[in-house]
């Protein structure tokens, strides 16, 4: 094991021509290329940490020999560029890749389909130019996928009518990308992680707790009640849909509702059009749900009332009208939640508006009122004094003229 991890190492790193198993140098100041000893050594690597650096140039190209133990890879938040190289054909015990954070650009690779034991994959902010890889639902460990801002493009099903797959598949974030077409109805019929949760009545683990020789975990960073939350440990239970900000149009698939153990829902920044599905109710673990940025019409579902572990919504933006839900939930939300809706109404909407703006507006302290008064009786006194010596001036003038008069 070589555990460089977090220091202030910078310049190229170093690597000997020996058997590593482990090789972190996670968050240090390293620069230049990758050392292609890396691929070079007795042995193949377990696991290759090398995130968080200033790394440029290309992933060295392994080959299958040092692909073989592979478990891990993970070159996260460098400035490398080029494709990721297709030399994953022998990377069978490979559970998580992260190359998320470069400048990496071309398709994805073939090979990838031959990781049988792959959990994660994330290329989350790079220039990847590809359609969406329906290839990797052969991958039946596939846990999550982060396609999230690149040049990702095409539909989101495919036109032969075959279903989507990806039967293990827990969190999937395609967002910022340009991704089009409607979703057909029966969309999400068949994703049965999603819809019945095989670890609800176990205790809770995370992804990377089955590896045998070393635990080492998985980290992701996703959009949950607005805000990017990073998960330094992924829980298998975990949740999350993120289709937002693409140019997806048509309906929301009703079937959106078998989903019963989603967590998080985010649709928002599309052109989704008709009404929210009513089926959204039977996702009783449902916590985040953002709609905002479309073009929905109808109402809200009162069904979604009953949601008590909605913590957070988001309808902003769409073109909604009637009154909102009566669930105490809805009532929790900022104002903003339901701007850009303006035949949106109901008396818990006012309730809403009017409280947010009373929060935003500071109190007024004791001697900040005692100021204000004193000021406005100086002004006052200020208006009548001028008005009082113009009034003895006129009186003083007119008294002389009657006096000249007599």
């Amino acid at each position: 094991m070589l555990d460089l991890r977090s220091n202030a190492f910078q310049g190229r790193l170093f690597i000997p021509y020996t058997s590593i198993n482990y090789m972190f140098a996670s968050n240090n100041n390293f620069t230049g290329e990758i050392p292609r000893s890396l691929c070079g050594g007795q042995s193949s690597p377990t696991i290759i940490d090398l995130s968080n650096n200033n790394f440029d140039g290309t992933i060295p190209q392994c080959s299958g020999t040092n692909m073989s133990s592979l478990t891990y890879l993970n070159l996260r938040n460098n400035s490398l560029s080029g494709s990721l190289p297709d030399m994953f054909m022998h990377a069978y015990k490979l559970e998580s890749i992260d190359v998320s954070h470069n400048r990496l650009e071309g398709e994805l690779p073939a090979s990838l389909t031959s990781c049988s034991a792959l959990e994660v994959l994330n290329v989350e902010s790079n220039e990847i130019n590809d359609t969406f890889p329906f290839q990797l639902s052969s991958l039946q460990k596939l846990h999550v996928l982060v396609l999230r801002s690149n040049k990702f493009h095409g539909k989101l099903y495919q036109s032969d009518g075959a279903w989507f797959g990806f039967p293990q598949l827990k969190i999937i974030d395609v967002s910022n990308n340009d991704f089009l077409g409607t979703l057909p109805s029966d969309y999400f019929l068949n994703w049965t992680a999603i819809s019945s949760n095989e670890d609800k009545d176990r205790q809770p683990h995370y992804i990377g707790d089955s590896s045998l020789n070393y635990r080492y975990y998985s980290s992701v960073v996703l959009m949950n009640k607005g805000v990017s939350m990073a998960m330094e440990r992924i829980l298998t239970v975990y949740t999350a849909i993120d289709f937002s900000g693409n140019r997806i149009h048509g309906p929301i698939p009703q079937s959106i509702g078998l989903l019963k153990e989603l967590h998080v829902l985010n649709l928002s920044r599309n052109a989704f059009t008709g009404d929210i599905p009513s089926s959204l109710a039977n996702i009783t673990a449902l916590e985040s749900l953002d709609l905002s940025q479309n073009m929905l019409s109808g109402e809200i579902p009162p069904e979604l009332g009953d949601l008590s572990s909605l913590g957070w919504i988001n309808v902003s933006h769409n073109q909604l009208v009637g009154s909102i839900p009566q669930g105490t939930q809805f009532q929790r939300q900022a104002c903003s939640s339901y701007e850009g809706n303006p035949r949106l109404f109901g008396p818990s909407l006012k309730n809403i508006c009017r409280e947010t703006t009373s929060q935003s507006e500071p109190p007024v302290s004791s001697e900040e009122e005692e100021e204000e008064e004193s000021f406005s009786w100086v002004a006052a006194g200020l208006g009548f004094a001028p008005g009082l010596v113009f009034g003895f001036t006129i009186g003083y003038i007119m008294k002389n003229l009657g006096r000249n008069k007599h």
